[in-house]
């Protein structure tokens, strides 16, 4: 994909003053606290402005990468080419239907910590599986997020969708509405993340899945969760009892989570730690002693520190159980123009 970014530039300012950035550090931008420079960098708070920033996307052929709040994705130390924009689209709106339930309608952006606060302020349940959980909404419906014995699918109403998946025949992006029992999901996974499975080369590192103009095609807008009313004194415990279990058991560096799904009737930690893995470091970058499933950032950790690293735990648990291990968290950037 050629990207003129000086022209992007000059069309997109003045659409989004005070919020584009050229050579925007995307390091700044993910919980691993590592990737490269982004050619463009948005801030998206309003609806409009994400419907006409895609638009122009389709028009001009520009690539874009849309993103929430970067807590399961590692970015190249390449960086990514064109326009990186953060979802940062955050109402929402409680319709309370008077018999002890309600509905949540709120847009992806919405902050998965901030709302849980104030969802138990007001003392509505259904959310607080949650706590630690540090993304929005939205990706919690890509990813089916969950905790606790919750996830998303299990309170979930129905998602609006801007679906751009068929710009090339000509076919302009649109909002579809999707049901829950639509969207296929199952343990960490949507009908969104389809087409996002990491696969490894041979020579066992991990491999970007391959990027579309639009990244994602199908970009969650909103979303309609069900909630229970609960005591408000029972909601805070429960929120700070899970609270206080992850600080426990993971680990305080900076890092995005699980780096690979748990295998049916097993850990992935488990695997890994078996491996005689856990505390590996290669780099800036260590498999957790808290928690073989994290990968963290010790300090000035690089991607390809990161990649090595995954590399060496899929491997181990490869050979020596046969466990194929899926990763959970999402590769973007330009990792063909890197040499871990």
């Amino acid at each position: 994909m050629t990207f003129d970014v000086e022209t992007a530039y000059a069309t997109l300012h003045p659409l989004f003053p005070g919020r584009i950035r050229r050579n925007e550090p995307l390091s700044r931008h993910s919980t691993f606290g590592v990737g490269g420079p982004a050619d463009l960098w948005i801030t998206l708070e309003t609806r409009a402005g994400l419907i006409d920033l895609v638009m122009l996307c389709v028009e001009h052929r520009w690539p874009l990468l849309l993103i929430g709040n970067g807590t399961n994705v590692l970015f190249a130390d390449a960086g990514v080419r064109g326009i990186v924009a953060r979802i940062a689209l955050n109402t929402y709106t409680i319709e309370d239907h008077g018999d002890g339930t309600a509905l949540l309608v709120a847009d992806a952006g919405v902050s998965w910590p901030r709302l849980l606060n104030e969802l138990a302020v007001q003392g509505w349940g259904g959310l607080e599986f949650g706590p630690g959980i540090p993304g929005t909404l939205g990706g919690g419906v890509i990813s089916n997020a969950g905790a606790h014995h919750g996830n998303m699918s299990h309170v979930l109403e129905w998602v609006e969708v801007l679906d751009a998946r068929h710009w090339q025949e000509g076919v302009q992006p649109k909002m579809v509405f999707y049901q829950q029992h639509e969207l296929d999901f199952s343990y960490r996974h949507s009908r969104f993340r389809a087409q996002r499975r990491v696969q490894f080369d041979e020579q066992g590192y991990p491999i970007a899945a391959p990027r579309r103009l639009i990244e994602p095609e199908e970009i969650v807008m909103r979303l309609a969760v069900r909630l229970v009313r609960t005591d408000s004194e029972e909601l805070r415990a429960t929120i700070q009892e899970y609270k206080q279990h992850r600080k426990r058991t993971q680990p305080p560096q900076q890092s995005a989570g699980s780096v690979f799904k748990n295998p049916p009737d097993d850990y992935s930690g488990r695997l890994i730690e078996a491996a005689g893995v856990k505390g590996l470091v290669h780099g800036k970058a260590s498999i957790s002693e808290r928690h073989a499933n994290f990968i963290v950032n010790v300090g000035g950790a690089s991607a390809a520190d990161v990649a090595a690293l995954i590399r060496e735990a899929h491997r181990r648990v490869l050979e020596q159980f046969g466990v194929d291990l899926e990763m959970e968290v999402e590769l973007r950037g330009e990792w063909k123009a890197e040499s871990p």
